[in-house]
């Protein structure tokens, strides 16, 4: 599947992501009402949120994962394939 390119889509996409998120924190407070729920998923939130910036940020511009990738699992399949190639390279049986 490609990218999305209709701007009206992507903002719906958006819109639906919020809305998730909106009802799963709301029903989590619904059946377990109690500020310390409140607090966690709260924290929660906030962690998978700079996860995200570390993930299609940090590692871009700090750490030097070169090129864009489409998500999380493009992300790992080259850290794999970036780690396979650097042992094939320092390989000493493939030193000749």
């Amino acid at each position: 599947m490609g990218d999305l390119k209709s701007k009206k889509l992507i903002i719906l996409k958006g819109i639906l992501f919020l809305g998730i998120g909106l009802l799963s924190g709301g029903y989590i407070l619904v059946i377990s009402p109690d500020i310390r729920v409140l607090a966690l998923l709260g924290v929660c939130i906030w962690a998978f949120c700079r996860f995200y910036y570390f993930l299609f940020y940090v590692l871009e511009k700090y750490v030097g994962i070169e090129g864009k990738y489409a998500g999380i699992g493009d992300l790992v399949r080259r850290l794999i394939r970036k780690k396979r190639e650097d042992n094939c390279d320092s390989d000493p049986v493939n030193d000749h």
